[in-house]
């Protein structure tokens, strides 16, 4: 085997890169521009190997901040230099890299017709979670691989199909979608539904724009088509009216939500006028229920925005979540938001919102 050096890329390496992408792949490919962006703005990890004195390929990991995923969105290696063990050594090297960065999963996708590539994951621990179609280029699906690299213990998960929130106003509704559909999996999941949910449930709570849905309106919504709902609200008080300024738009707010709270009565829907733990709602997971929580945005994408997402799977180091904001761009992909693993130490942080740290969650079951 030949022995291999590893090392972080620079700008001087993009007219090697390019070659070797183009070498490497005939579709999909990395531009000169992609591999700038990714040694200066993207939450990456760019490393090159090298063997007999010459670039021999690169692997590139993309992070998703606030999170403990990796992603492993290129690996080539020359085609002279295949078979050589170098793709096994660099794909080691990465996972130190993702390891060193505190990253408990690292995943990546390939296709379908890489029977190379596909042995290679496997017989290095990765194991296939997921497909999706019609992901590449060529319109060809991608089977999605993921290796636990650190805290090696098995993961209990709920079986959660993934639904992409459509519009920037509608987290919420994509979030009850995922939950209805996982406990419901004949309820189909659409763009109909997700806005027809929002119609539902939405509240005026920014300065401008489009309302967002509060707690109160998601669980009549989730109420109304058949599901056991439990609320918990840190406060009586009526919710994410501290930023806005209009005293209009503040009666407003607080007409839906005591409108709200006339239908809530006269239902089933369990409200607690308390915080809940995370042990609790990973209490609530482990006998089958489905809990979607309001974070603040800020540990992942430094912006101060409420947003709800659904917790899927849980163990002694993380919580694990679907989060139905997808990041635009070429660059994204359904993997970086699926079981998206944050420490548990990080999470009650996370999960708490504004000025008045609201917390706030929805519990979903069956009836």
């Amino acid at each position: 085997m030949i022995e291999p050096r590893f090392r972080q890329a620079n700008k001087t390496d993009i007219p090697a890169l390019v070659a070797i992408e183009n070498r490497c792949f005939s579709e999909d490919r990395l531009t000169q521009r992609n591999f700038q962006w990714m040694l200066e703005k993207a939450h990456a990890e760019l490393i090159v190997v090298e063997a007999e004195g010459i670039m021999a390929g690169y692997g590139l990991l993309l992070y998703r901040r606030g999170t403990s995923l990796a992603r492993l969105y290129s690996l080539a290696i020359l085609p002279e230099h295949r078979g050589s063990g170098l793709a096994a050594s660099l794909l080691g090297a990465l996972e130190n890299c993702a390891r060193q960065h505190d990253c408990v999963y690292l995943r990546l996708e390939v296709r379908p017709d890489n029977e190379r590539a596909i042995a290679l994951y496997r017989r290095l621990g990765y194991r296939q979670f997921d497909r999706k179609l019609d992901y590449y280029e060529d319109h060809s699906e991608a089977l999605c691989f993921e290796k636990r690299i650190i805290y090696p213990q098995p993961v209990t998960r709920l079986e959660v199909p993934f639904y992409r929130q459509t519009t920037e106003f509608t987290c919420g509704p994509a979030s009850l979608l995922m939950a209805m559909n996982a406990l419901n999996p004949e309820l189909e999941q659409s763009q109909e539904l997700e806005l027809q949910l929002w119609r539902e449930s939405t509240t005026i709570f920014m300065t401008s724009g489009h309302g967002g849905c509060g707690p109160h309106g998601l669980a009549l919504a989730a109420y109304r088509r058949g599901f056991a709902v439990e609320m918990f609200l840190s406060e009586e008080d009526v919710l994410f009216i501290d930023s806005v300024r209009s005293p209009e738009k503040r009666q407003i707010i607080a007409l839906v939500q005591a409108d709200f709270m006339r239908q809530l009565r006269k239902t089933s829907v369990r409200i607690h006028y308390r915080r809940v733990s995370l042990d609790e709602l990973c209490e609530h997971l482990d006998a089958g229920r489905i809990p979607l929580v309001l974070i603040s945005t800020y540990r992942i994408n430094r912006n101060k925005a409420p947003h709800w997402v659904v917790i899927t799977a849980h163990d002694a180091h993380f919580v694990y979540i679907h989060d139905p904001d997808m990041e635009e761009g070429q660059h994204s992909s359904m993997t970086d938001n699926i079981y998206v693993p944050v420490p548990k130490r990080d999470f009650p942080a996370m999960a708490r919102f504004g000025r008045s740290q609201l917390q706030t969650a929805l519990v979903l079951s069956t009836q």
